[in-house]
């Protein structure tokens, strides 16, 4: 091909495809050639000479220009015509167009738009291929799931039915098979695919799933992201939680007062405390004293400790004094001591000697002998002749038994 591609006087590939491509290129300039130099009004004794060309089409441009190279939007364009008319009489072809890209992850887009297309009309033979010529280590996985997604839009029981088929038996019932399954229904049935969820047993395909379906459902508006989250069933704690938290990071993204909204009017549990967690990564960094003033009016006063140790934290990382003024704001007690922790956290990498002071205004004993010893640790590592003056001002001898 790149002879071929290359110079005009080179000898033309091997390659069946590319051959009689070239051949046939090079029999219609002969073609021509002879016209110009033999036409029929020249020739007295000869008749005029015609060179029937090779009956096999050549190669079709969109894929040359794929051979050739050229920049991404230009084999973009190229392989999406190829594989927008693909079907079964030209479908060796569009594998070799696909086969001469690099191999491995950078061609995952157009594996995708190959696996889609050829599902369209053949998804077993999609699978057989993604099976068994794709690689194992980065491409396999991902070309079955497009492939299964492919053939999820057409016909939801025949792909279940060839993932259960086609995949080893667990004793759980865990098959990671079906996630492209509910990729695929994501697209044209979301409750369908959130039934097919429901259904798969713990284990890597329901996390997997969960992944996907919150993407799906958090472009779908708040609230129906939210009342999907929600309805995650309670026996199911660990991954209840994670896929609140999974959303509230989402929705904090897309919509803050919304989210901010949701959270506040969350029971107290796990998943409640993620979604605020979230929240407060994302809006702390816009308007801080927003948040501050979000968390006074907080009824439930074990999530208003845990908000307001998630503040102290992302708050004291950018401006540690502000940061302190808000803590100094509240009485000095027990239940404040995870925000001074984790301000002291925050903190010590900066000011040391600063977060050894706060640590001191720990009211448990425990947490404040282990804020200590971290300020001191990050002290000595910064300042050791200052950390260790420090030291013997305050008569200790050995930080790890102050």
């Amino acid at each position: 091909m790149g002879l071929y591609l290359g110079s005009k006087n080179a000898k033309p590939s091997s390659s069946p495809l590319v051959a009689n491509s070239t051949e046939a290129e090079m029999n219609k300039k002969h073609v021509s050639s002879q016209q110009k130099q033999h036409s029929p009004e020249l020739l007295k004794d000869n008749e005029p000479v015609e060179v029937v060309p090779t009956p096999t089409p050549p190669m079709p441009p969109n894929l040359q220009r794929i051979m050739q190279g050229g920049d991404i939007v230009e084999r973009l364009g190229s392989y999406l015509d190829a594989v927008r008319s693909m079907d079964r009489s030209n479908v060796k072809q569009v594998i070799q167009a696909f086969e001469e890209l690099p191999s491995g992850y950078g061609r995952h887009l157009e594996m995708k738009l190959l696996m889609r297309s050829w599902a369209n009309f053949d998804p077993e033979g999609a699978l057989a291929y993604a099976s068994s010529s794709l690689d194992a280590k980065s491409e396999r996985r991902f070309g079955i799931s497009e492939a299964l997604a492919g053939w999820a839009v057409k016909d939801e029981r025949a792909a279940i039915a060839w993932a259960e088929k086609n995949y080893a038996s667990n004793p759980t019932g865990d098959n990671p098979l079906l996630v492209g399954v509910v990729k695929g229904l994501m697209e044209t049935d979301l409750d369908a695919a959130n039934r097919l969820f429901l259904s798969l047993p713990k284990g890597t395909a329901r996390w997997q799933s969960s992944t996907l379906l919150a993407d799906k459902f958090a472009q779908s508006g708040s609230e129906k992201a939210i009342q999907w989250a929600e309805s995650y069933p309670l026996d199911d704690p660990r991954m209840r939680e994670t896929i609140l938290g999974q959303m509230g990071a989402k929705l904090a993204q897309i919509d803050l007062q919304a989210t901010a909204n949701w959270a506040k009017s969350m029971s107290p549990e796990p998943g409640a405390d993620r979604v605020t967690e979230n929240l407060i990564l994302k809006w702390a960094r816009q308007d801080p004293q927003a948040v501050a003033s979000w968390i006074d009016d907080l009824d439930d006063p074990n999530r208003k400790v845990h908000a307001m140790a998630s503040l102290a934290w992302q708050w004291g990382l950018v401006d540690p004094s502000s940061t302190a003024d808000w803590l100094n704001s509240y009485p000095a007690e027990s239940q404040f001591d995870p925000a001074i922790v984790n301000f002291v956290s925050a903190i010590k990498g900066r000011d040391p000697e600063g977060a050894i002071e706060w640590a001191k205004s720990i009211q448990n004993q425990d947490l404040q002998k282990n804020s200590i010893h971290q300020a001191l640790d990050s002290w000595k590592q910064t300042d050791p002749n200052r950390a260790s003056q420090w030291m013997q001002e305050n008569n200790i001898e050995n930080n790890r038994t102050y």
